[in-house]
């Protein structure tokens, strides 16, 4: 692609959901075999699940539409009705997900604080688990994620926190859905992350890249009741080898280069950093997301200014004074495109 056609292509910073398939993904979809996935007869898909049990260290797998289905799956599986888990107060099962675990499966959600880093503590997470009396929910699962807003949650927190709550009776499940993100940066194998909990979910339509689609793996036993679970959701998938065709491309080629989408997430940080208005954690920058910070006057008005240059990004979060956008680098995101955002917030400040 041209440097006139990057600069007239619109950029898109609003997440990692929004690439579009390479052409090596659309040449693997149009020549995926194809069975029907409801009866187990679709090849692709088989091999999809089979690839990321191994991944994983798992003894098997489905494949899902979302990682939200996958999460609500998990969720409705590992617990009965009036069962509690544990999550950070901030993690998708409890903030992002619609309440579906409550709504449509009877499961008790107990929100933990979390701190800046995505951590929530070990000893409130033991002082939440309820004492097996008829007043309370039964305490029953843990449920972490990884990354949180961008930030890697690191072999030894999590090995110390599951190792916590497996003591306490807990039974562990992960949210992965940017678990390769946090791989690639932390350097800790995928299978070392999965071994810590009993079910994994992983994402493929995030940083991966692939249109839509989960996978979510455990032990045989949990996986046949999951299936179950998930024809009686709707998420029986026919000829769906088309996408997961797309998940064994996006898992063979799109892994190792999620570095570059944290390269460039540093470089957009570092740069807008230099403006005496924007506020950027240099810190918390670990992965692919940026959070920026600007004067609540200012920043209410950003998304309009920015999407005149054909830049889209999502509206801000406001507290109070302040407005805080988060920006997410990702497949489709080229250094011009990053260049291009950084010098137009720069030049919105500077009016």
């Amino acid at each position: 692609m041209s440097t006139a056609q990057m600069l007239n292509r619109r950029m898109d910073f609003r997440s990692d959901t929004v690439t579009q398939p390479t052409e090596g993904m659309y040449q693997a979809m149009l020549s995926a075999p194809l069975g029907d996935d409801v009866y187990a007869d679709d090849p692709t898909v088989n091999r999809l699940e089979a690839v990321v049990a191994d991944m994983t260290g798992k003894q098997n797998a489905l494949f899902v539409s979302s990682g939200t289905q996958s999460n609500l799956i998990a969720l409705l599986t590992h617990l009965h009705r009036g069962e509690e888990f544990l999550a950070g107060s901030e993690y998708h099962v409890i903030s992002y997900e619609a309440g579906g675990s409550s709504a449509l499966g009877g499961a008790i959600a107990c929100g933990l604080p979390t701190a800046a880093n995505g951590q929530i503590s070990i000893s409130e997470m033991l002082g939440a688990i309820k004492q097996d009396d008829s007043h309370f929910p039964m305490t029953k699962l843990l449920s972490l994620e990884n990354t949180v807003s961008g930030r890697v949650q690191p072999y030894r927190y999590m090995h110390d926190i599951t190792a916590a709550a497996r003591k306490a009776g807990l039974q562990l499940h992960l949210d992965g859905a940017r678990l390769m993100n946090a791989v690639v940066a932390s350097g800790t194998s995928l299978q070392d992350y999965a071994n810590l909990f009993d079910t994994v979910s992983l994402c493929l339509s995030k940083g991966l890249g692939a249109p839509f689609g989960s996978v979510l793996v455990g032990p045989s036993d949990f996986i046949k009741r999951a299936r179950r679970l998930r024809k009686m959701l709707g998420g029986g998938l026919r000829q769906a080898g088309i996408a997961a065709a797309a998940g064994l491309y996006a898992l063979e080629h799109h892994v190792e280069r999620l570095a570059e989408d944290h390269q460039l997430a540093r470089q957009l940080a570092e740069a807008l950093n230099q403006h005496a208005d924007a506020v950027v954690d240099l810190d918390a920058v670990e992965t692919n997301m940026v959070f920026l910070t600007l004067p609540a006057d200012r920043g209410l008005k950003l998304q309009a200014a920015l999407a005149e240059q054909d830049i889209i990004i999502s509206g801000p979060s406001l507290y109070s004074e302040v407005s805080t956008f988060r920006l997410v680098t990702h497949l489709d995101c080229s250094p011009l495109a990053v260049e291009k955002l950084a010098d137009a917030v720069k030049q919105f400040l500077a009016h």
